[in-house]
């Protein structure tokens, strides 16, 4: 369970900069920063639920690596940020570590 809590924080640890992005680009601010909000403060209590268990290099790099992945993914696919070569290569260099971590623990 203490796995999955972790894949949850890591979820609402994507929405943060998300609705902060949102919050600049449509005329809903509050509510997106408002979302923004929400998403820190359950993100921080799942990764908090997570760490019972999960040692905390380890818990604390999956959970950034997951917001770092998504949020890299949601950029691309509805900002139009760029995604170069070097980029995506990056980005599987943090699944393999996720990965790593998790097969390690």
């Amino acid at each position: 369970m203490h796995w999955f809590y972790l894949l949850l924080a890591g979820i609402f640890e994507i929405g943060w900069p998300v609705g902060f992005k949102l919050s600049q680009i449509t005329s809903y601010r509050y509510l997106w920063i408002a979302f923004s909000v929400v998403s820190m403060g359950l993100s921080g209590y799942f990764l908090w639920l997570a760490q019972r268990q999960i040692p905390i290099g380890t818990a604390y790099a999956i959970w950034t690596g997951i917001g770092a992945i998504g949020t890299f993914t949601i950029g691309v696919l509805f900002f139009k940020d760029t995604a170069s070569l070097l980029k995506i290569i990056s980005i599987f260099l943090i699944i393999a570590g996720i990965v790593g971590l998790k097969v390690a623990n």
